[in-house]
């Protein structure tokens, strides 16, 4: 993050290549993943419920104080799952496939919620149900959906090539490439840090509601992480087929594991987010200048990581 900061005129000019690195990011962690381990599971909806409310909620509350600032909070909380969510929950101790799977329900919700919403928001705005709701499912698509039938269709090719030479080997990412996702996803923290730095130096707002709005999102940041770690503590996923009482019974997993490990999974898909598609949204339909806690909603919530995966280096709770 600091890097983006100190050497932002340079590493801006590198964003155009972002939509590259989140594929191949997205690639390498589909991988780690078999597509008949992704199932939903009871706390997908009870986060996706409770970011409804606190978007809607966050919004009228915030209304009569400034309509840009409400904007801004509003925006950090219906922006989607982040599709780097499941890199970081993986390497905290949370679950890749329940986190792969909110990841892509997030996304679709959040391209059905949007053209529902923003019209009441900004009646300005010049779109139409299923105009808008393509428009970001054609944003969100290439870049989600890609890598995932990439990394399907090789491990299926893989699997059958093997299967044909009778042996038992079975499709796994090498361990040489088992953190590339990680390095990805730091690097691209660096771009984007410098074209926040830019925005911020360069371009033309209200200090007081800048402000404001990067409270908003430190508060937003910290709501949704403790409320979806509290939901993953409390609604746990089990592994398929297996009930509490045969998780307790037969040993499969530890029952404070199994709660751990929902618990970092839902907070990661609650409180990490697709700031990149908050910015593009608030640019497309809202005033540009609420784009302004999305942004700052980047910085805390990579504060926030960075401070989890600290912990976790040293077998901390997170």
């Amino acid at each position: 993050m600091l890097l983006g900061v100190i050497g932002f005129p340079l590493f801006r000019h590198l964003t155009p290549i972002l939509s590259t690195l989140i594929f191949f990011m997205l690639f390498f962690t589909f991988c780690k993943v078999n597509p008949v381990d992704l199932r939903l599971h009871r706390w997908h909806w009870f986060v996706l419920l409770s970011q409804l409310l606190l978007t809607v909620g966050s919004y009228y509350l915030l209304l009569p104080i400034d309509a840009v600032l409400a904007q801004g909070v509003m925006l950090c909380f219906i922006m989607p799952t982040a599709t780097a969510a499941p890199i970081i929950a993986g390497k905290l101790g949370g679950s890749i496939q329940s986190l792969t799977s909110f990841t892509l329900l997030s996304n679709v919700a959040t391209a059905l919620i949007v053209p529902v919403f923003f019209p009441i928001v900004n009646p300005s705005a010049d779109m139409t149900f299923i105009v808008a709701s393509l428009t970001i499912l054609r944003k969100i698509a290439p870049l989600l959906l890609g890598p995932f039938l990439l990394a399907w269709a090789w491990r299926l090719i893989y699997d059958g090539v093997q299967k044909r030479r009778h042996t038992d080997k079975r499709f796994h990412l090498p361990r040489s490439l088992a953190s590339m996702p990680f390095y990805l996803w730091a690097f691209s923290l660096v771009i984007l840090m410098a074209d926040i730095t830019h925005t911020l130096i360069y371009d033309d707002y209200n200090y007081l509601i800048a402000i404001c709005q990067t409270v908003g999102a430190l508060l937003s940041c910290l709501i949704q992480y403790f409320v979806g770690k509290r939901i993953g503590q409390r609604f746990p996923s089990y592994p398929h087929g297996q009930d509490y009482a045969d998780v307790l019974v037969e040993g499969a997993k530890p029952i404070e594991d199994v709660h751990q490990i929902t618990r970092i999974s839902a907070g990661q898909a609650f409180g990490q987010k697709n700031t990149t598609l908050g910015i593009w949204m608030a640019h497309t339909y809202l005033n540009p200048i609420s784009a302004i806690g999305a942004a700052a909603y980047i910085v805390w919530q990579n504060l926030f990581n960075s401070w989890q995966l600290a912990r976790a280096a040293h077998g901390k709770r997170v």
